[in-house]
């Protein structure tokens, strides 16, 4: 009779699959697969593979595997995943740079219509302007669901940008079908990082969610700024010493002029002034 594992066996090994790969790995992150298609998985599953393992168990057992993990050489701190494994959570491995690896997932998530029960994954704004209702029960249903709205070429408009559920809520049926009927799709669909790992650091999705256009821009305004307090402060270094030269030569050059110093660079423009100074005295005695 063939012998069948028991059941600590199997929750033994998969614990330390885990453990091996939180190991192996410097990065490990946490994603919600909460309402996550199975379609969609297989994707995301394709387009990652190479570079990111996903491996998903019972909570319960990821946990366990995170705490043997901790008292590993190298993975202190690992344990801060276990507080920002929320909804239906999978371990992710990798060894690309967590900024990197959150804008790619980002890339492939796409957008889906909302459905009662869901959790707001940001906050939800039904915007201001047209919209094609006729006149009738949907100004009420609008303003149940604090939507101010009037009439305007016969069809209904909204009238302000309204914030109708916010990050975190519970989306109640009404609202599921106003903003269906009104063609928004809030939810997004895809893998939704949590926060990763990396050198005993958590980074959660505030932090991972860089607007890039905006961090250049204030990376530029502190350069500019930095150029422009080295250059008051008279601080030399590669990118000031040429400008702090000719700025010292030009105080200097001024100060010899008004001074009547006679240089190599005055001399021509100190007996131009002499001279001039000479014609005005013989104009004005009638020498």
């Amino acid at each position: 009779m063939e012998h069948t594992p028991k059941a600590a066996d199997w929750k033994k090994k998969i614990i330390d699959d885990f453990v091996r790969l939180i190991n192996e790995y410097p990065i490990v992150g946490t994603v919600n697969m909460e309402n996550l298609p199975a379609k969609q998985l297989q994707n995301m599953r394709q387009q990652l593979r190479g570079t990111v393992v996903i491996k998903m168990a019972k909570r319960r057992l990821m946990y366990k595997a995170i705490e043997q993990a901790k008292e590993g050489k190298g993975k202190s701190g690992v344990e801060g995943l276990m507080e920002n494994m929320p909804g239906m959570p999978a371990l992710i491995f990798t060894r690309e740079n967590p900024f990197a690896l959150y804008k790619k997932v980002n890339k492939n998530k796409s957008s889906a219509p909302a459905k009662a029960g869901q959790v707001a994954p940001k906050d939800i704004i039904v915007p201001a302007g047209p919209t094609n209702f006729s006149p009738g029960p949907i100004i009420g249903e609008l303003g149940m669901m604090r939507i101010k709205s009037g009439i305007e070429n016969g069809k209904v408009a909204i009238k302000e940008d309204s914030i109708v559920a916010k990050e975190g809520e519970i989306i109640k049926p009404k609202l599921a079908e106003i903003l269906t009927r009104l063609g928004i799709e809030p939810m997004e669909i895809g893998l939704d990082i949590v926060a990763i790992y990396e050198n005993g650091e958590i980074y959660k999705k505030n932090i991972l969610s860089i607007d890039e256009s905006e961090y250049i821009g204030q990376v530029k305004e502190m350069a500019r700024e930095a150029f422009n307090l080295a250059v008051f402060s008279a601080y030399p270094c590669a990118e000031t010493t040429e400008l702090l030269l000719r700025k010292g030569h030009s105080e200097a050059l001024s100060l010899a002029m008004s001074e009547n110093i006679l240089t190599k660079e005055t001399v021509g423009s100190i007996l131009g002034k002499a001279n001039s100074l000479a014609e005005n005295v013989k104009n004005k005695c009638n020498i």
